[in-house]
């Protein structure tokens, strides 16, 4: 009976705890195989305990360079979308015009339409173009659907504001851009980076819309599928576990700096 009061008692924190073990799973899974020395060409089994691929882990010819692609083309979707997405949300919170619902609405198709869809539709926009399929075409296509992200989320910062930070700024003899610069954009700043953090994960993943749009050009996902066909090397989970590292170190650093903030302010 007090087993099963104490269950009651934290069983969120039970549920939250094997939710969060299940989804790390697969992330342990690759941790582990980066230490693999596997016999074969395929790092699906256990064999042996090295650090080889770690002290080398561009050994495998092309993967460095085609994960050098895929972080140039995250890093520049990342910057036009977040730009750009910024400032369609601004727009859509502050100003009426003509067809504000019909973008509200639009904004949600690339989120909503299957990726395959939408590879296929951008293919052939740039054929009728007669644009040539490369670096250029994957970023351009990857703007295009990291777009609906960041404006999704910078739009819900910015619907969150209180207007009345922004007048009285202007009351104390602040310029509009003094106001934006100190005012409105510390506001929307979380809004703005979780955006942008969201649109790297998304442009350094994606594979199906790159794959369309790629023509000989290969990123890090496509060398990974690639590799699966001829044999996996211990490279391909040494760089996704780095990767995981930066990932969870960011997410540490900015907790650590928010709650440094938060004990200033209190």
């Amino acid at each position: 009976m007090a087993l099963v009061n104490w269950l009651k008692r934290h069983f969120v924190v039970i549920a939250g705890l094997v939710t969060l073990g299940y989804l790390l799973l697969p992330n342990i899974v690759v941790t582990v195989f980066s230490f693999n020395k596997p016999k074969g060409r395929f790092n699906y089994q256990w064999q042996q305990f090295s650090t080889d691929a770690w002290k080398d882990p561009c050994g495998v010819v092309g993967m460095c360079g085609s994960l050098s692609i895929s972080l140039q083309i995250a890093f520049w979707a990342t910057v036009g979308a977040t730009v750009l997405g910024s400032m369609i949300a601004f727009a859509l919170v502050r100003y009426r015009f003509r067809a504000r619902g019909t973008v509200n609405s639009l904004i949600f198709l690339p989120m909503a339409m299957p990726e395959v869809v939408m590879a296929a539709s951008l293919l052939t926009l740039f054929l009728n173009l007669g644009a040539q399929l490369g670096f250029w075409t994957i970023l351009i296509a990857h703007i295009m659907f990291c777009l609906s992200f960041v404006v999704v989320a910078v739009k819900a910062r910015v619907m969150s504001m209180d207007p009345r930070l922004e007048e009285a700024a202007r009351d104390l003899y602040a310029s509009p851009l003094q106001t934006f610069l100190r005012v409105t954009l510390p506001i929307a700043a979380p809004g703005i980076a979780a955006g942008a953090l969201l649109s790297f994960a998304l442009s350094f993943d994606d594979f199906i819309i790159t794959n369309f749009n790629a023509g000989s050009t290969v990123t890090f996902p496509m060398f990974v599928w690639g590799s699966a066909q001829r044999g996996t090397p211990v490279q391909i989970n040494v760089i996704g576990t780095a990767m995981f590292l930066v990932a969870v170190l960011l997410v540490l650093t900015s907790m650590v700096i928010s709650n440094r903030r938060n004990k200033q302010k209190a």
